[in-house]
């Protein structure tokens, strides 16, 4: 780690909305940031104007504040193309910048006679080889996109994850920086900004290892320093399959709505992968106490979106009355009930959104279900039931008498009355759930 003030940043593309695997990057990026007092940067890589949609820039940072995942300020790359115009030209005059013409078929071509040959794919740089007059004729039917020239070195550096990194750089190609259609790419705008923003920590996937080798060499040709590194393990899901990004239900705002809380969902991305157990975190602050980069290890991780949910439950089961007061008033539930229905709901919801069954249950009553050779039964018993509204004395003063009237006791005499009030066989104390309910569907 260098003793610089920590910036991190995350940086998505706002070309859908933010998933799991974005959020990991983004959480730990923040927390990194934010445990030593530094600086997180929101930064939306949107030099891609096809596919970037202000719709989604909107989404993700909707997203980020419902994770209570805050930032110190916004760049946008789309403001900063002229910048990235005159770096170019500072590494065209440096001659690490050349233009080049094949075509994706020629490439491809060239990347299939060296895999038959048995040699790495790596790009021949031919275009260097073109004379100004070749290079003339060329751009006439064929404009030209640039690539930076690499030293042909090994690029190390230490992760603080995947501990130290080499990579022989003439293993890799010189990678595309500019597009024939003047598109600057992801690899250069980044270390561009990089640099200029003072980044110093810099967190992401595995499947940018490659790019992070690049990326060194660029920005040390600009005169920068590059940050520390960490790279984390990828996602996949709960078998080992690939996790795709089209993957609905696997974007926040769809988690959201399935009813996963916030901190449930930070509770488990910033365990996962790691040595420490996975466990409900009470708040931020101690999701960052617990948080070490060097405790995450490089092998795949699973992922299961099931694990959200109890997780989700036990934060649920905690909250103070106080808390869900409103949601509770919003459902319609009379002010004299509002407690006791949360204190009866509570226990036998997994998210919020289970509130509302509960007491569509208690104020338009259960269909009742009835055994066969219980409906006498029920029907002398619900024969028995004193005038609404019940009381916290009704449950056992009710089944008392039916026991007496009846001979019934025990599962035998609970069970069937439970099954007829609620439709369920199992739920809260019915000593609670009575004062609560509105309607007897029983009494037919």
């Amino acid at each position: 780690m260098t003793t610089r003030p920590t910036i991190t940043r995350f940086a998505p593309s706002p070309t859908g909305f933010i998933h799991v695997g974005n959020l990991r990057t983004a959480l730990m990026n923040w927390m990194i940031a934010r445990k030593s007092g530094g600086t997180f940067i929101l930064r939306l890589d949107d030099t891609d104007q096809e596919r970037s949609k202000q719709e989604y820039a909107d989404g993700l940072m909707e997203d980020l504040e419902w994770l209570g995942l805050t930032w110190d300020r916004v760049e946008k790359q789309s403001l900063r193309i002229e910048r990235y115009r005159e770096a170019a030209e500072e590494l065209k005059a440096a001659g690490r910048f050349y233009e080049c013409f094949e075509s994706p078929t020629d490439l491809d071509l060239k990347r299939k006679k060296l895999l038959n040959m048995h040699k790495p794919p790596v790009y021949d740089r031919a275009s260097m080889h073109l004379s100004d007059a070749e290079k003339d004729a060329l751009r006439e039917t064929n404009p030209g996109y640039w690539r930076f020239k690499l030293d042909l070195e090994r690029i190390e550096w230490p992760d603080g994850i995947l501990g130290p990194v080499s990579i022989d750089a003439c293993s890799v190609s010189d990678p595309v920086l500019i597009r024939a259609d003047g598109q600057v790419l992801y690899t250069f705008a980044s270390s561009v900004d990089d640099i200029d923003m003072g980044v110093t920590f810099i967190v992401r996937g595995a499947d940018h290892v490659t790019n992070t080798a690049t990326q060194i060499q660029i920005m040390r040709a600009m005169g920068g320093t590059a940050p520390d590194f960490a790279h984390h393990s990828l996602l996949t899901g709960p078998q080992g399959e690939a996790l795709s990004k089209r993957l609905g239900t696997l974007s926040l705002r769809d988690l959201r709505a399935q009813g996963v809380e916030p901190l449930a969902l930070l509770s488990l991305m910033a365990r996962l992968g790691s040595s420490k157990p996975i466990e409900m975190a009470g708040s931020h602050q101690e999701l960052m106490d617990g948080f070490d980069i060097g405790s995450f290890g490089a092998a795949p991780t699973k992922f299961d979106k099931e694990d959200l949910f109890p997780l989700t439950r036990s934060y649920v089961q905690g909250l103070p009355f106080d808390a869900v007061a409103e949601r509770i008033a919003a459902l319609g539930v009379p002010e004299e009930l509002r407690e006791g229905f949360w204190r009866v709901a509570k226990e036998n919801i997994t998210v919020l959104n289970d509130l509302e069954g509960w007491w569509t249950l208690f104020r338009d009553g259960a269909e009742p279900l009835i055994d066969d050779e219980d409906r006498e039964f029920i029907a002398q018993a619900v024969g028995m039931l004193p005038e609404m509204p019940f009381g916290p004395d009704t449950w056992k003063d009710w089944t008392t008498a039916v026991k007496e009237a009846t001979g019934r006791k025990g599962k035998g005499l609970f069970m069937p009355l439970r099954k007829a009030l609620t439709g369920q066989a199992h739920g809260p104390e019915m000593a609670e759930v009575m004062p609560l309910l509105q309607v007897i569907r029983a009494k037919g």
